[in-house]
């Protein structure tokens, strides 16, 4: 068995993920290298679920019942456990939202309602970056045709990073909004905060980092990032589906106007004009994802008892160790950085001129589960000429022996296609 400095105990931490038992394919043992797309749930989180579900379960806020208490309890004390995980100044900054799109749509759509200094406007323009999830493009792209603003972006280099030599042109005095994916999810690439936030704040433009891929993955302490706003989703993060988290400053949450409207998020209502809650009930229009923020809570808990250090510490030596093992497999190419330095645990990549959908069918039938297509980033897959990529993804409780697995079926692969 391959070994590797810094890794975890995976043997051991398999053991609390069910799904990783699972055979598949005439007694195959899957190989989950899908975790970009979505990790798998610990016991841990399962268990919350159903305990929720079982002695718990009502709706929160107002009821003064036993059970609508310790839903309540329940779900605000996962809104503490989010903020203490990402060093929150205030659990009043932290916004439940159903998934990471949500969170990114709710910045977006404020943006376009606020008044000065935050409106977007004809007069204005908004930067992105050519990475992006889809969620991070179309959102501006909708805000810019509802107001006139301009849309821009920063470029990719040849190896899968940002082209930031431009960055004074791209980022101006009439920049209003800068939002950048903190770790593609396509190429892997962990972006320079630092100077993209330096920029921003010299000319008064508020930052937003979709960090989907980062905060599953490594220690994030939103106070240290510098941004006016960070999203991120639970379902990648051990939690469950259907539960986001976007955090705001506290002082843009109480300037900007709300999203969505319903019940919860007011604070008075006439026929003739409503008052809204402070933040975050401000933005939590209507009942809100109870159980699966208890999930996340409780996965949060998970991924603290390991510690985030020593989950990046593991998923870097795996990372280091796929890129070097891929680029021993004849006729592949990464798409993206081709060393582990400054990037995340997802690799895309083309093997010759196999159809990335043929590879993942192929690997299927052994068992290894990839993703293929053009994961919701294709400006990527335009820039680099190709029409999709297949992506192996990793997380805590992937081995080495993962690793081989892929190498071995792409080999595979090769004869299978001749």
């Amino acid at each position: 068995m391959t070994q590797l400095p810094g890794l975890l105990d995976t043997e051991a931490i398999r053991k609390d993920f069910p799904l990783l038992d699972r055979v598949v394919h005439d007694g195959k043992k899957i190989v989950y290298l899908d975790n970009a797309a979505t990790s798998q749930k610990p016991r841990q989180v399962l268990d919350a679920l159903n305990a929720y579900y079982e002695r718990h379960n009502a709706n929160v806020h107002r009821g003064v019942h036993v059970l609508a208490e310790e839903a309540t309890a329940l779900y605000e004390g996962a809104r503490d456990k989010i903020a203490t995980f990402i060093n929150a100044p205030s659990r009043d900054e932290v916004i439940f939202t159903k998934n990471a799109s949500e969170s990114l749509n709710l910045v977006a759509n404020m943006l376009g309602w606020a008044d000065e200094p935050y409106r977007v406007d004809r007069e204005t323009e908004i930067v992105i970056t050519e990475m992006e999830h889809h969620s991070n493009i179309v959102p501006w792209q909708l805000l810019a045709q509802r107001t006139g603003a301009k849309l821009k972006w920063f470029g990719l280099t040849d190896d899968g990073r940002l082209d930031l030599s431009n960055i004074e042109e791209v980022i101006t005095e009439k920049t209003k909004i800068v939002s950048f994916v903190l770790v593609s999810n396509i190429l892997g690439t962990l972006n320079p905060v630092e100077a993209i936030v330096r920029r921003a704040q010299e000319v008064g433009a508020l930052v937003l980092i979709d960090a989907s891929q980062a905060v599953p993955h490594m220690p994030i302490d939103v106070q240290e990032l510098g941004a006016d706003f960070v999203a991120f989703t639970g379902h990648k993060m051990c939690g469950p589906t259907g539960i986001g988290v976007l955090w705001g400053r506290q002082e843009l949450l109480e300037d900007l106007p709300p999203f969505l409207g319903g019940g919860e998020m007011i604070e008075t209502v006439s026929m003739h004009s409503s008052t809204y809650a402070p933040a975050p009930h401000k933005f939590e229009a209507g009942t809100p994802p109870i159980a699966q923020a208890v999930g996340l809570g409780a996965a949060v808990d998970y991924l603290t008892s390991i510690g985030m250090d020593k989950i990046a510490a593991h998923e870097h030596a795996i990372t280091e160790y796929a890129v070097q093992r891929l680029q021993e497999v004849p006729d592949l190419r990464i798409i993206g950085p081709t060393t582990a330095e400054d990037r995340g645990a997802a690799i895309s990549f083309v093997l010759g001129d196999i159809h990335p959908h043929d590879v993942g069918q192929v690997l299927d039938e052994q068992g290894i589960a990839v993703r293929v297509g053009h994961h919701c980033a294709r400006p990527v897959c335009l820039r680099y000429g190709i029409p999709a990529t297949t992506r192996a993804s990793f997380y805590l409780y992937s081995s080495p022996a993962d690793v081989d697995a892929l190498v071995a079926g792409l080999e595979h692969v090769r004869n299978f296609f001749g």
